[in-house]
């Protein structure tokens, strides 16, 4: 007998038992977000590895070590390991830039990333997210992080912990760069290996880092009265304030945490995490900011932007489906012609059925429809010759016959 293949590593089969969770998730993503005036769009699952070395920036661990990248026909190509990029290319190549601002789109689908597969965590995963073209306005922000915190009450997320900050803009934020690596200078052989990378490249990260002897540097008083010191410029500040002046008008309870800086180069002026206590423990649901540089960066007109991603696995296990899911009817008869073709006439007239095609026994079939479905309908040699059904409401044990023309208003 030949080896059975497993499925890989990082990677899970869905089966249709976890479906109705995932429909959920999808459905409820369609409806509010179509609300809000986003158009779904679909972008491919691979694009030029350039695009996300340049977008996803070449210092974060997505792109040094997390991505599928491979060869075909003398070109680099890589697996999405995220989807803003891939928007934002579909934003520029397509001419969106084009059509009056706001241009609003959300999407869902799967993306790849070589990490350690963890609870909630895997290396094809899906996200749902949204990413709003054109506006620079605080308003733009505002929104965003409503439509989230939106989505994640519609799937019963109500107790959330949102976070903002402001990274303020490449003007400002290099001033805060050198004070940083100044004030950690001292400590640099300290660091862990990556910190010592991002100290050269990209100091903002550093913020980032989950080493805890990392995370103790950073708590030093003298460091952290740099980190929590107000360096964003005014331009910066006023929209961090008219941001915040608009989530209180919108009830929507928040906290400053001037250390998430979030994982991605392209990020500035406003970050922010939104955690969920649902089940007893917090964890980070969704994560987005304000990339107003990509667009431009990937060779499109300058262009305000922010969205947000989420993943859909790690909502997938906050959640719990108490809902029973029963077919509405389950044909039982050992003459299999008239119950294949009663059950096409159900479906037909939008009624979920089924039947047993091996014709067992009539006491092996009700065992199954009292299992699968809320009304078995039972058409054995009486009912075929008299054009009758008997009809059986599996809950009530309620049994009654009917001419077969009033089947269906009677399931």
């Amino acid at each position: 007998m030949a080896n059975i293949i497993k499925v890989q590593k990082g990677t899970k089969d869905i089966l249709p038992q976890e479906m109705n969770l995932w429909y959920k998730l999808e459905d409820n993503a369609r409806k509010i977000f179509s609300n809000a005036g986003y158009g779904e769009i679909r972008t491919p699952i691979f694009e030029a590895t350039e695009l996300f070395a340049r977008g996803v920036g070449d210092t974060t661990d997505i792109v040094n070590k997390e991505m599928y990248t491979f060869e075909k026909s003398e070109r680099s190509l890589t697996l999405r390991p995220e989807n803003t990029a891939g928007v934002v290319r579909a934003f520029i190549e397509n001419g969106m830039h084009r059509l009056s601002a706001p241009v609003k789109l959300w999407y869902k689908g799967p993306m790849f990333r070589y990490e350690r597969p963890q609870a909630g965590r895997q290396r094809q995963f899906h996200q749902v997210g949204v990413e709003m073209f054109g506006v620079q306005d605080a308003t733009a922000d505002a929104e965003v992080i409503e439509l989230a915190v939106s989505y994640l009450k519609s799937l019963g997320l109500n107790d959330l912990d949102v976070e903002i900050n402001s990274l303020g803009c490449p003007k400002c934020r290099e001033e805060f760069k050198a004070r940083l690596k100044a004030v950690l200078k001292p400590y640099y052989n300290d660091l862990c290996e990556d910190c010592q990378t991002r100290y050269e490249k990209n100091p903002l990260r550093l913020l980032d880092c989950k080493v805890e002897s990392c995370k103790e540097i950073f708590s030093k008083p003298e460091v952290k009265s740099v980190i929590e010191g107000d360096f964003i410029c005014e331009e910066c500040s006023q929209h961090f304030n008219e941001l915040k002046s608009y989530l209180d008008d919108l009830k929507i309870k928040y906290s400053v945490n001037k250390l998430l800086v979030r994982g991605l180069d392209y990020y500035n002026r406003t970050v922010f995490e939104i955690k969920s206590n649902n089940l007893g423990s917090q964890n980070a649901v969704c994560g987005g900011g304000r990339y107003d540089s990509l667009v431009e960066n990937l060779g499109g007109q300058p262009t305000s932007a922010i969205g947000f991603a989420m993943g859909m696995e790690r909502l997938y296990s906050l959640l719990s489906d108490t809902t029973e899911h029963k077919l509405d009817a389950y044909v039982v008869s050992t003459n299999k012609s008239e119950a294949l073709k009663l059950v096409k006439y159900l479906r037909d007239n939008n009624k979920s059925a089924d039947f047993d095609f091996n014709g067992k026994k009539f006491t092996k079939q009700m065992e199954k429809a009292s299992k699968i479905a809320k009304y078995a309908v039972i058409l054995g040699d009486d009912e075929i010759s008299n054009n009758q059904v008997s009809i059986k409401n599996l809950e009530t044990s309620e049994q009654i016959i009917v001419p077969q023309k009033d089947l269906l208003e009677k399931i």
